[in-house]
């Protein structure tokens, strides 16, 4: 008997890939946090790897935006700094405020389905019997901006945001003290409903606020922190 031939072909994940994926989704929830030291010993260790696959998974990373390596001090935990989360509002307010402004357009002032399904699957993951992983949360949230921008049917707009992604994503992360999933879910959920109430605004007052919170949030710390070294 011959054996059938698939018609669907499944991703083989690699060494490489798996080490990838298991330190993504620790970034993610935030359990290696940003500025944090990623050495080649330690994960060759503590997941049984060899040192090049080690080095390979974290150039993979580097890659992706989540990681950083600087010659002579190895690889670490991307960390947003205020001027990085000044420049995101700013590349935000171009590529999202302006794809919303597009999608509005062409729809009469209404969203189309993706970008209210997508809104829909984030508070529902939110608001879920179980608390979800945080970085789930964080790809949820990151497909609904995405989805607002991918509506507007251009590629290279899409293509720019996209290399926001880890970015996007490191924001989340950073600024999850200062969320509840009840609030993220009602904030974003909002957000679809004052889009198509008041125009692409909304987005843009959006963007501005939760900027403002990290930032400030940021300035708070530090200060904390520079008051803790002065005692």
């Amino acid at each position: 008997m011959s054996t059938p031939t698939p018609t669907h072909a499944l991703e083989r994940v690699t060494t490489v890939g798996a080490l990838a994926a298991a330190l993504r989704t620790r970034i993610l929830d935030g359990e290696l946090p940003g500025g944090t030291r990623l050495r080649e010993q330690e994960l060759t260790d503590g997941y049984g790897v060899a040192r090049h696959t080690a080095r390979a998974a974290l150039r993979e990373l580097a890659a992706g935006g989540l990681v950083r390596i600087e010659p002579h001090r190895g690889a670490s935990v991307t960390l947003l700094e205020p001027a990085d989360v000044e420049g995101l509002y700013v590349l935000r307010g171009i590529l999202e405020v302006g794809a919303a402004r597009i999608v509005l357009e062409r729809g009469g002032g209404r969203l189309p389905r993706p970008v209210h399904e997508a809104a829909q699957a984030f508070a529902t993951l939110c608001c879920g019997r179980e608390e979800p992983a945080w970085s789930e949360v964080v790809v949820a949230h990151n497909a609904l901006h995405q989805a607002i921008v991918a509506a507007a049917g251009v590629p290279r707009l899409v293509d720019a945001h996209a290399a926001l992604s880890a970015e996007l994503q490191l924001f989340l992360v950073q600024g999850r003290p200062h969320y509840t999933l009840r609030r993220l879910a009602a904030d974003h959920v909002g957000l679809v409903v004052a889009l198509e109430r008041e125009g692409p605004e909304a987005l843009e007052e959006h963007i501005r606020l939760s900027t403002e919170a990290l930032l400030g949030a940021r300035e708070h710390a530090d200060a904390e922190a520079t008051e803790s070294g002065a005692g």
